[in-house]
C-alpha cells in the first residue's frame, strides 16, 4: 500500500484530486440534500386537465409547464417558502402563497383555474402544509424557520433533542457519535470523534431535517440518524436583524443543589446581528451574521487560594493569599460568524460561497478547583467550514452541482500554551491538605492537562440530478474526503512531589502529537419512483476507507520483544469496503392515509481517535503476566460498525389540521467497538479495541399533530424503546476485567435505555401579535447499577436498577410591534419553568438517590458537589429588531 509521508504528501493530494475528478465524471445523478421538488396537476373548473399552464415560482427563474394530462414538476428548488403562480390565457391567474419546499421532499400543489371574465384577474390563496407527509418512506421531521422562531429553543441541539426517538443525543438507542450532520448537503462531522464540528444558533437556520429512522443511500457514515441543516440565504432587498437577551438562574437558595442564588442578570448574555441584500455585483446577494454568547453557569467558586500559594501540607496549615472573589466554575464564551454569497448572473448557473466560523473558550467544571479556580485548564476551540457550491440547471429536468468544502477544527486544553512556561514551575502540581480541610479541595498548583486535536478535511462532492420521466427520479453520486488529523499531548507534566518533570515526544511512554492521513470515498445509486400516490425508493451505497497506517504483524509478540518466537513486523492496514442496500415504500390506503415500510444496512467507521489513541504497541515491551496494565490499546485496522434497521408505520391525516403517525422499528447492531484480550507467547494478556460488541433496539413512536385550531397548535410525540447490548462503551469490558468481574458478553440494558419519552409542544396565538409557546418533556428513569456494599463484589446485576422519572417545562412569550418601519418584538423565555433538579443524573448505587448514601463519610465530597443535579430555572429577557 502506498503510504503518505512528508516527501510524497503533495503527490498524494494531486492523485486524490485526480481520483475525485474521475469519480465526478463517472457520476450520472446525485441529489444535493438542500433542494426539493414541487409537483402536482392543473385542472379547469370541471376538473379536466389543462395543458400548457405556466407554473412560475415568483422572484426566481424557476418554472414549468403542465403536460397534456395537466401534470407538472419543478426540481432543484432550494428549501424555503415561496409564492407559486399558475397562469393560462383565458383563465384567472392563481397565486398560491407560502408554499413550503423541504430538502429531499416533494411538495404537491394541485390547482383548479377559473375562467376569467376580465383579463388580468387574479385569485390568491394561502398554501396549507400537509399535516402529515404521506409520501415519506421513513421517519423524517422537518422544522421550518417560522416554527423554530416560535419555539423556546436556543440552538440546533435543542431542536434535535425534541424529535421523536432522540434521547440525550442518542438516536433510537444508538451510541453517541452515530449521527451524520450536514450543512447544505455536505458533512460537517469531525472524523476524530464523529461529532458535529460546529455550534449553530437558531438565527442561522432556514430548515432542520431530522431523520431518526432509516435513510436513503445518499446518506452515510451514520448508523442511527441524519441531521440535515439548510442555512438562510441573502435576498434581493436589504434586510437586517438584531437580537439581544440577558438571562439569570432563579432558584431557591439552599435547596438540593446547596447553592446560594444571587441576582446576576448578566450571567448569560447573547448579542446577534445579521445583514443581507444585494451587492455591487449584478445578481449577487449576501448574508452575513455574527453572534456573541457568554454563559457563566450557576455554580461559583471562591478564589481563596492562588495557584502559587504554598500551604504547609505536612502540618496541615493552609496559606491562602487569594482575593476571595467569586469565580464562575463553568464559564464559556462563544463567537459565531456566517458569510454567504450567492450569484445568479450566469443564467441557469448559480454559484455560492459560504463560511461558518466558531470560536469557543471554556473553563470545564471541576469541583476540586472550587477554592483554586485559576488552576483549572482552559479549553479553546476554533472551527471553520467554508467552500464553494455550483449549480447548473441544464433543462427543466436536469441539473448538476459541484461542492468543495474545507472542514477545519482545532481544539486545545491546557493552562498555559507554552510547555516551558515558567508559571508551571512557580505553581507546581495541584495539592490538597487532606479530606478534613474543605473535603480535599485543591489549595495550590495548576492542572497538568495538556491536549491538542486538529482535523483538516477536504470534502469534494459532485452532483447531477435528472427527472427521467414523470415517475422516475434517478440518482447516482460520489463523494471523496482527504483528512489530516493530528492529536496528542504536546508535552507531559509529570508530578514529582511538589515539582513538575517534563517529557516531550519520548515514545512509547510519552508520545508526542501524532498526525494521520485517512482517505475515504463514497458512491451510491438510487431510484425514486412516484406512481400516483405510491412511492418506492431503492438505493445502493458503496463506501471505501483507508486508515493509511500499520499494526503489529504478530499480535502475540506485539512489541517484538520476545526472543525465540516469530518476529512482529509492521503490517499495513487493509482497505475497508462495504455495500449497503436501502429500501423504502409508501403505499396509500386512502386519500388521507398511507402505510410505509423501510429497510436498510447502515455502516459507519468508528471514531478515528479509537484507531490511533494508544496505538504504539512498543509500550508493551515490558509486558508480563500479572504485571501493570497498559490500558486498552488502539487498533488502526478496525472495521466499520453495522446496523440493520427495519421500520414500519402508518400515517393518517384525520382532518386538514390534525394528523397522526405511528411507526415500529427494530435495529440489529453488530461489529460495535469493544475490547478483546490477546495472550502473548509468555502468557501475558493485553487488551485492544476491536469490532466485537453488539446490541439491539426495538421500539415504537406515536406522533400527533394539531395545527392552528383557533388560537392553538399542538404537537405530541411518545416513544417507547428498549436498548440492549453487551456494553455501553467500547472499554467497558476491559474495565470489568480489571475490577475482577466477569468480562464475558451478556445482554443488559444500555446506560441510555430510557423506556418512555413524551414531548408535548403547545403554541397559543390569541392575536394582536402575541404568542406563547411551551414544551413539556417527560423522561422515564434510565438504568443504574445497584450495590449492597462498597468494594469488590458489592454491586448487583449491572444496570438492573432504574432512576426516578422527571418532567421539564420550557416557556416562551413574545409580543411584536411595528415602530415606524421597524419590526420590534420583546420576549421572555423560561427554561426549566418548575425548577426540576434531577433529570437522569448521578445516583448513589446503594440508594438509587442523588441525595444520600449509606456511606456518607466516604461519599462526603460527592454529596457536596452540586453538579450532579440538573441546572436550575433560567429566565431570559430579550428584544429583537428587524427591517427590510
Amino acid at each position: 500500500m502506498f503510504k503518505i509521508t512528508k516527501s510524497n504528501r503533495h503527490s498524494i493530494v494531486w492523485h486524490f484530486y485526480q481520483a475525485v475528478f474521475m469519480i465526478l465524471l463517472s457520476c450520472s445523478f446525485l441529489w444535493s440534500g438542500t433542494t426539493g421538488k414541487l409537483a402536482g396537476r392543473v385542472f379547469d373548473e370541471n376538473n379536466e386537465p389543462l395543458v400548457g399552464v405556466n407554473i412560475i415560482i415568483q422572484n426566481s427563474a424557476m418554472g414549468a409547464s403542465s403536460d397534456i394530462e395537466g401534470f407538472y414538476y419543478i426540481i432543484n428548488i432550494p428549501a424555503g417558502t415561496y409564492d407559486v403562480e399558475f397562469s393560462f390565457i383565458g383563465y384567472k391567474t392563481r397565486i398560491v402563497k407560502d408554499v413550503n419546499i423541504s430538502a429531499d421532499q416533494t411538495t404537491t400543489i394541485e390547482a383548479n383555474l377559473e375562467v376569467a371574465a376580465l383579463e388580468g384577474e387574479t385569485v390568491t390563496v394561502i398554501a396549507e402544509r400537509p399535516i402529515v407527509e404521506l409520501k415519506a418512506t421513513s421517519s423524517v421531521s422537518t422544522v421550518s424557520s417560522s416554527e423554530i422562531e416560535a419555539m423556546p429553543v436556543l440552538n440546533l441541539n435543542d431542536i434535535v433533542d425534541l424529535q421523536a426517538g432522540v434521547v440525550d443525543g442518542h438516536f433510537r438507542g444508538g451510541r453517541i457519535g452515530e449521527v451524520q450532520y450536514q450543512i447544505n448537503g455536505v458533512t460537517v462531522n469531525n472524523i476524530y470523534d464523529n461529532s458535529m464540528s460546529l455550534q449553530l444558533d437558531r438565527s442561522l437556520l432556514e430548515e432542520v431535517q431530522v431523520i431518526s429512522g432509516t435513510f436513503d443511500a445518499e446518506y452515510g457514515q451514520a448508523m442511527s440518524g441524519v441531521v440535515n441543516v439548510v442555512l438562510k440565504s441573502g435576498s434581493q432587498d436589504f434586510n437586517w436583524t438584531a437580537e439581544s437577551f440577558i438571562s439569570d438562574y432563579i432558584y431557591t437558595s439552599g435547596d438540593r443543589r446547596n447553592q446560594t442564588d444571587k441576582f446576576r442578570p448578566f450571567s448569560i448574555q447573547n448579542y446577534q446581528a445579521s445583514l443581507s441584500g444585494p451587492t455591487f455585483i449584478p445578481k449577487t446577494f449576501f448574508l452575513t451574521s455574527v453572534r456573541y454568547f457568554e454563559d457563566n453557569g450557576y455554580i461559583y467558586g471562591e478564589r481563596r487560594f492562588n495557584t502559587t500559594d504554598k500551604s504547609d501540607l505536612e502540618l496541615k496549615i493552609p496559606n491562602p493569599t487569594g482575593d476571595g472573589k467569586e469565580i464562575a466554575m463553568s464559564e464559556s464564551k462563544e463567537i459565531t460568524g456566517l458569510l454567504k454569497l450567492s450569484n445568479n448572473a450566469l443564467g441557469n448557473i448559480k454559484i455560492e460561497y459560504q463560511a461558518i466560523l466558531n470560536m469557543i473558550e471554556k473553563k470545564p467544571y471541576n469541583f476540586s478547583f472550587r477554592l483554586n479556580p485559576d488552576g483549572v485548564s482552559t479549553q479553546n476551540t476554533f472551527s471553520i467550514v467554508h467552500g464553494l457550491d455550483l449549480s447548473h440547471q441544464l433543462s427543466d429536468k436536469t441539473f448538476y452541482t459541484l461542492s468543495v468544502r474545507q472542514n477545519y477544527f482545532d481544539y486545545s486544553d491546557y493552562v498555559y500554551k507554552d510547555f516551558y512556561d515558567e508559571r508551571y514551575d512557580l505553581a507546581g502540581p495541584v495539592q490538597s491538605i487532606d479530606q478534613s480541610y474543605e473535603l480535599g479541595a485543591l489549595v495550590q498548583g495548576v492542572s497538568a492537562n495538556r491536549f491538542e486535536q486538529t482535523t483538516n478535511t477536504l470534502v469534494v462532492k459532485g452532483a447531477f440530478t435528472s427527472q427521467m420521466n414523470r415517475e422516475h427520479l434517478v440518482k447516482v453520486g460520489a463523494e471523496a474526503q482527504y483528512s489530516e488529523m493530528r492529536f496528542g499531548t504536546p508535552g507531559y507534566l509529570v508530578s514529582t512531589g511538589s515539582f513538575f518533570t517534563r517529557h516531550i515526544n519520548e515514545p512509547p511512554d510519552y508520545p508526542g502529537v501524532q498526525t494521520y492521513y485517512p482517505l475515504a470515498f463514497v458512491g451510491y445509486a438510487q431510484d425514486q419512483i412516484e406512481w400516483q400516490d405510491f412511492i418506492f425508493r431503492a438505493g445502493l451505497r458503496w463506501e471505501y476507507f483507508d486508515a493509511q497506517s500499520t499494526t503489529p504483524g504478530n499480535l502475540r509478540n506485539p512489541a517484538n520483544a520476545i526472543p525465540g518466537v516469530p518476529e512482529s513486523t509492521p503490517k499495513e492496514t487493509s482497505v475497508k469496503s462495504s455495500v449497503a442496500p436501502r429500501l423504502g415504500v409508501s403505499y396509500p390506503v386512502s386519500e388521507n392515509a398511507a402505510l410505509f415500510f423501510a429497510y436498510g444496512h447502515f455502516y459507519q467507521m468508528p471514531p478515528l481517535r479509537e484507531f490511533f489513541t494508544n496505538s504504539n504497541y512498543d509500550v508493551l515491551i515490558n509486558l508480563q503476566a500479572g504485571g501493570i496494565s497498559y490500558g486498552v490499546l488502539g487498533n488502526p485496522d478496525l472495521k466499520p460498525e453495522k446496523t440493520v434497521q427495519y421500520e414500519f408505520g402508518y400515517k393518517h391525516a384525520i382532518t386538514p389540521t390534525t394528523g397522526v403517525n405511528v411507526n415500529v422499528f427494530f435495529k440489529d447492531i453488530r461489529n460495535l467497538l469493544g475490547v478483546e484480550f490477546i495472550s502473548t507467547y509468555t502468557a501475558a494478556d493485553y487488551a485492544r479495541l476491536t469490532n466485537i460488541d453488539f446490541g439491539n433496539v426495538i421500539g415504537y413512536t406515536v406522533t400527533f399533530d394539531q395545527r392552528q385550531m383557533g388560537p392553538f397548535s399542538t404537537s405530541v410525540d411518545y416513544t417507547w424503546q428498549r436498548a440492549m447490548g453487551n456494553a455501553s462503551n467500547p472499554t467497558e469490558t476491559a474495565t470489568r476485567a480489571e475490577a475482577g468481574e466477569d468480562p464475558r458478553p451478556r445482554l443488559i440494558p444500555l446506560n441510555w435505555d430510557q423506556r418512555h419519552t413524551l414531548n408535548v409542544s403547545l403554541i397559543y396565538e390569541p392575536g394582536d401579535n402575541f404568542t406563547i409557546s411551551g414544551i413539556a418533556r417527560y423522561n422515564s428513569g434510565q438504568p443504574y447499577t445497584p450495590s449492597i456494599r462498597s468494594g469488590f463484589g458489592g454491586e448487583l446485576e449491572e444496570n438492573s436498577g432504574r432512576k426516578d422519572a422527571s418532567v421539564r417545562v420550557d416557556l416562551r412569550a413574545e409580543k411584536a410591534f411595528m415602530l415606524d418601519n421597524l419590526n420590534l418584538s420583546v420576549y421572555m423565555r423560561i427554561l426549566n419553568l418548575f425548577d426540576t433538579d434531577f433529570v437522569n443524573g448521578f445516583v448513589f448505587g446503594d440508594t438509587g438517590s442523588p441525595d444520600y448514601s449509606l456511606t456518607p463519610a466516604s461519599s462526603a465530597t460527592t454529596l457536596a458537589n452540586p453538579n450532579r443535579y440538573y441546572p436550575p430555572r433560567r429566565v431570559e429577557l430579550g428584544i429583537s429588531v428587524s427591517a427590510n
